[in-house]
């Protein structure tokens, strides 16, 4: 037993020494009872993403967004979505209820085409949600690697190396990650919790430490991905199963805050830590999005169910430029838009 442990000590040191607290966002799933699933995910970042939320219609013509040799499709659902510098689909959720949302993994690298067409990184999280309406769905598709990834950099110069997260409202849940150009995917109910580096295989191994611990014993608290990956398994276990919708979405705020990085915070030897922007939480049961800013008093939502998305529907925009303040249910605030193109790679 003593060796056991040891050896988990062991492993879960290399893991918070190879952490990087640099970039960083928290993902999981919370089952609440009545067959509710709700998503949540901060959205950490070194500055201000410029988000905002669309609504994207059936029927919709899409492209890799990465020129000629660009994989095309038409949008089979309607979405959700917000944006990340007026340039991508960072976070989402389409009419089926299916949740993708994109974090940051230093690990990742995408490799060569292989003569598959291109997707622009920017665009995976709009693909996934135009054409999938369950994990088990996407993952049988995106297993054959009908496109292969293409990275291009964000307008702050930073490299977008980023991996995925899907689940739907069975609770299913499934991790894209490419690793030394080869795709990874953990598919599976017990896969609720993401964050960042290191890989997912690495992360399960760290969670499987703290398992042995326990998290009445004692949690790790800082703000590095390893720790607070540990805190959201402990505590989305940890939550009642609440029945009264209020209180499960409710509890799953109160996961994903206390998995928050302060605002603007800065430690010796690492001046650009990440600081929580925005937090969501998907109620993938009743189709709700809820949203909350950082520098914002209240949160806000919007009802898929209030949303037209049939295919004569164009694209719709929130801004959110400024920071205004908004409360309560937001469906009615869309106002139509010429929607942004993805990033692509420079000439």
């Amino acid at each position: 037993m003593f060796r056991k442990t040891y050896v988990f000590a062991l492993i879960a040191l290399t893991l918070l020494l190879q952490a990087s607290p640099a970039l960083s966002c928290t993902r999981f799933i919370y089952t609440a009872d009545d067959n509710q699933i709700l998503t949540g995910r901060s959205m950490d970042w070194l500055e201000d993403l410029h988000s905002d939320f669309w609504a994207f219609s059936r029927g919709m013509e899409r492209d890799g967004g990465v020129g000629k040799n660009s994989i095309k499709w038409t949008a089979k659902y309607g979405s959700v979505i917000l944006s990340g510098y007026d340039a991508a689909s960072a976070d989402g959720m389409n009419e089926k209820g299916l949740v993708a949302n994109l974090l940051y993994l230093a690990e990742s690298e995408y490799g060569p085409l292989n003569n598959k067409p291109g997707l622009s990184v920017a665009a995976w999280v709009q693909y996934v949600l135009d054409n999938y309406a369950t994990v088990s769905e996407a993952v049988d598709s995106l297993r054959k690697e009908p496109f292969r990834i293409i990275a291009v950099k964000f307008p702050n110069g930073s490299a977008p190396t980023l991996h995925l997260a899907i689940s739907d409202p069975t609770g299913d849940s499934a991790i894209f990650e490419y690793i030394k150009g080869r795709l990874t995917i953990h598919h599976g109910k017990q896969f609720k919790v993401m964050t960042n580096s290191p890989i997912y295989d690495r992360q399960l191994a760290l969670d499987d430490y703290w398992q042995e611990i326990g998290g009445l014993t004692m949690l790790p608290g800082t703000n590095r991905a390893s720790d607070r990956y540990v805190r959201a398994s402990f505590y989305v276990d940890a939550l009642p199963k609440f029945k009264d919708n209020r209180m499960a979405v409710s509890a799953a705020f109160s996961v994903i805050r206390n998995v928050s990085v302060p605002i603007g915070i800065t430690t010796p030897n690492h001046p650009n830590i990440s600081t929580t922007i925005w937090r969501i939480v998907a109620d993938q049961k009743n189709l709700v999005y809820y949203y909350e800013s950082a520098i914002s008093p209240n949160i806000f939502w919007i009802d898929l169910k209030k949303i037209d998305f049939s295919p004569n529907q164009k694209p719709r925009i929130i801004s959110l430029q400024g920071h205004p303040i908004f409360a309560g249910d937001a469906s009615g605030k869309f106002v139509p838009k010429k929607p942004f193109k993805w990033m692509a790679p420079a000439n």
